[in-house]
């Protein structure tokens, strides 16, 4: 075959991926924005955008679609290429499922904690998961299995905010303020975000100032991570030895993709209220949450305090990222919660008030 006939045939295979992936998204439907009932808020309307219900259930689903596409069209992912990536779990999940779509083999680089469900999951699409003992050892070892099999290491911390158009009109932000149109504060006063990441609250904050909307971006952290620091000082050097318990969330460095320019306010929030927070959840929503889910919720929940002690009216807008169901044998089994995060009772009883 000659060189003409190689490179066509290669052309040609990534527009049928580019393909299958483009008709995987016309088959999907967006997501739901879930209005909390929430009587002692009368004047402020909370809201969950429901990102659990992807295909591959959870926020990542977004990312990976848009990694994938990005390494096609940059001529980084070719027929037979082998996909890395460096991820506590959910984002291997999604590649996994789009590396099946387009027939790739697929090795997911995640520390030996990660939760088994989520494992379960990427075996499930066909992924391979490559286990470290350290959450920082991720993105060495990905570089070094990229090169050793002459495949593809995805890099979802660098890529992230530059792999999803942020002023195009299929992003998450755009989907936001759609869904907002008809409600009684259609322009929310505050989106709240935890940055696992960073693509995310990057896409959010650029939209906010692109549409020219008064909407501030909150970003809240989990304990053990460094965004919040780097936020504060603009240090990015610092770093960790350890990484949090907060699946998704949360990094020992600062990762390239974090961008904190587009970030009006930060917050670290306790691992305790995170966990706290999706059990109270449970109660109103009727099933379960990721904690990352209760890391935001419990910082949307606070800035409609403080909004509702100046007598404040408007609308808080945040995500619920993924099921709670891949943590059966963490945050919601009671011995391990006791173990490794502490007693929530406390945080429970006060989050009462909100919902009785």
């Amino acid at each position: 075959m000659t060189d003409a006939n190689m490179t066509h045939t290669s052309s040609h295979w990534v527009c049928d991926a580019i393909r299958k992936i483009e008709a995987d998204f016309q088959r999907s439907a967006d997501t739901h924005l879930i209005k909390l009932d929430l009587p002692y808020f009368s004047d402020i309307d909370i809201y969950l955008k429901d990102e659990s219900t992807h295909p591959t259930g959870s926020l990542k689903h977004r990312l990976a679609r848009s990694l994938f596409l990005y390494g096609l069209c940059n001529g980084w992912i070719k027929e037979g290429t082998t996909v890395i990536e460096s991820s506590s779990g959910s984002t291997a999940i999604s590649e996994a499922y789009f590396a099946r779509l387009l027939g790739l083999p697929f090795i997911a680089v995640v520390p030996r904690t990660t939760a088994k469900k989520k494992i379960e999951q990427i075996q499930f699409y066909g992924g391979e998961a490559h286990f470290v003992d350290r959450s920082d050892a991720i993105y060495a070892e990905s570089r070094r299995l990229a090169q050793e099999l002459n495949g593809h290491y995805m890099d979802q911390f660098t890529y992230a905010e530059r792999a999803t158009d942020w002023r195009s009109n299929n992003n998450i932000a755009n989907s936001i303020f759609g869904q907002m149109k008809y409600e009684r504060y259609a322009v929310p006063s505050w989106i709240v975000m935890s940055p696992g990441t960073g693509g995310t609250s990057a896409t959010i904050g650029r939209f906010i100032r692109y549409r020219c909307h008064q909407t501030q971006l909150m970003a809240v952290d989990p304990e053990n991570s460094v965004f919040h620091e780097f936020y504060k000082t603009g240090d990015s050097s610092i770093t960790l030895d350890r990484g949090g318990k907060i699946e998704g969330i949360g990094r020992p460095r600062v990762e390239p993709s974090f961008i904190p320019g587009v970030i009006d306010r930060m917050e670290t929030i306790a691992d305790v209220d995170s966990v706290a927070t999706v059990h109270w959840l449970e109660g109103i929503l009727g099933r379960k949450a990721g904690a990352s889910t209760g890391t935001n919720l419990f910082g949307a929940l606070k800035l409609a305090e403080e909004m509702h002690a100046r007598g404040e009216k408007g609308s808080i807008v945040t995500l619920l990222c993924d099921s709670g169901e891949r943590y059966l044998d963490t945050y919601f089994n009671e011995d391990w919660v006791s173990a490794n995060i502490g007693d929530i009772t406390p945080t429970l009883k006060a989050l009462q008030k909100y919902s009785s």
